[in-house]
């Protein structure tokens, strides 16, 4: 072992390539009197939480691959950091679902809560899609194609999970309200873990077109590496874009407590947004008409748009529609979009 002093870190180099940062006495004093009187950092925290432990810790560095996938560096982390510290992090959220008897371990905490919100979480699996379907050949260059179809997979098992049948579609796992009152890790979570579902009678159209768009985006991704699973996803993406269209309503007025937290200024460029995928995926006629008919009237605000984001995706929609017809996918048809 050796050992290396910077202005205040000691740095110890282990004969298996390992590395032990700690933080000298004075930072580490000078850490913990700020967390002390920060008030932000005792505001709403769990009595037996100090946070200053969680800034005055040593920290230990592992040598690792770039195309390490995050399921094999958490592995990692607790075959090694365990090992050396006995500071465990590991599987949580095991029985997320089991109310409803539906496996829904995966998914996305959001932020830094426990909570799992469906509509963004579904946002980013569209976008992480069209990102590889863009940049495929340069992330297989980098050895990050693989990690980026299993973080996709991560999403999309839940989502899938998470349609049980045509006309239910789970939404959110977990309370936010009780879960922003407390900052613990998600290996501790004792708290409810409450479902909230979006039906016939009490419609989500936003996020259930959502949804249905990024299945039918992931559906591209995994064509080729497994067709049984694309299959899959597409085929929910179609029941879901049924689902929302024929059951019109905002999430947020359906079901106000998530206003708080994601609200929908609309649903319109989501079924719009859904549309283009799954016509991109399927080159039925019928979603080019849906976007460029009626709906896009009322809709689209072709020519527009101003931002892209969870909430609004006009933008996208155009784009795709203009990657549509430049790559020949519209059957020789002429898109006007703008």
């Amino acid at each position: 072992m050796t050992d290396l002093r910077t202005m205040f870190t000691r740095l110890s180099l282990f004969d298996d390539g390992s590395l032990l940062a700690e933080l000298q006495p004075g930072l580490k004093r000078e850490v913990t009197d700020f967390v002390a009187h920060c008030l932000t950092c005792h505001q709403d925290k769990a009595e037996h939480q100090l946070p200053s432990d969680q800034l005055t810790k040593s920290a230990h560095f592992i040598p690792v691959k770039t195309d390490y996938s995050l399921q094999k560096l958490a592995k990692l982390y607790i075959s090694e950091i365990v090992r050396l510290h006995r500071v465990l992090r590991g599987d949580s959220a095991l029985t997320d679902g089991s109310e409803a008897k539906l496996d829904l371990s995966k998914g996305l905490y959001d932020a830094g809560d426990h909570v799992k919100f469906g509509f963004p979480m579904a946002f980013t699996a569209t976008v992480l899609s069209w990102a590889i379907l863009e940049y495929r050949d340069q992330m297989e260059a980098v050895n990050q194609l693989e990690p980026a179809q299993q973080a996709l997979k991560w999403i999309t098992d839940f989502l899938l999970n998470a349609h049980p049948s045509q006309n239910v579609l789970y939404i959110q796992v977990g309370d936010p309200v009780t879960d922003h009152k407390c900052w613990d890790r998600p290996e501790n979570m004792t708290e409810k873990r409450p479902l909230t579902q979006v039906i016939a009678s009490v419609p989500g159209t936003e996020v259930a077109a959502e949804t249905a768009a990024a299945m039918a985006s992931a559906s591209l991704v995994f064509k080729t590496a497994d067709s049984t699973y694309s299959s899959t996803l597409l085929t929910h993406a179609k029941q879901l874009f049924t689902f929302a269209d024929n059951n019109r309503g905002s999430y947020s007025e359906k079901i106000p407590e998530v206003a708080t937290y994601y609200n929908s200024t609309g649903y319109g460029d989501e079924l719009l947004w859904a549309a283009s995928w799954l016509y991109h995926v399927t080159a039925d006629q019928s979603y080019l008409e849906y976007v460029t008919g009626e709906n896009g009237k009322e809709f689209a605000q072709w020519g527009s748009p101003t931002w892209f984001s969870w909430d609004n995706k006009l933008a996208g929609t155009q784009v795709r529609y203009r990657v549509v017809e430049a790559s020949g996918c519209a059957g020789g048809r002429q898109l006007v979009v703008a």
